[in-house]
């Protein structure tokens, strides 16, 4: 993992900002509405899937915004690889989405919710 760049990917690309690092662990949390992303240094802490066995598949992150060709235009802007907006099923039900990729990557996707949908 290149951790400076993963960090910059979700503080700066997304916007979520890091509430707290623990160095002896080699974690940085960060602020996802009310969610938080857990970073982990991979040089402290390491965690590798077995043969055939993925950590993950991807993780959501909703999005306060209904404007679809905006968050595209921003993420073009930001230079973050994605996917098309596609209609998706997911733990709020039907809405858009956006596959986008981190640079290690890792599949994050973004769920628009509009704003009076944000907490």
């Amino acid at each position: 993992m290149q951790l400076e760049s993963v960090l910059g990917f979700y503080r700066d690309g997304l916007g979520c900002p890091v509430e707290r690092t623990i160095a002896d662990l080699g974690l940085h949390q960060l602020r996802a509405g009310s969610a938080l992303i857990d970073i982990v240094d991979g040089t402290i802490w390491k965690t590798e899937a077995g043969p055939g066995e993925s950590l993950y598949d991807h993780f959501c992150i909703q999005v306060a915004s209904s404007d679809t060709d905006a968050i595209v235009a921003e993420l073009d802007r930001r230079g973050i690889p994605h996917g098309d907006p596609a209609e998706r099923y997911g733990a709020t039900g039907n809405g858009t989405s956006i596959y986008a990729t981190d640079p290690d990557g890792r599949t994050v996707e973004l769920k628009l919710i509009g704003a009076e949908g944000a907490s």
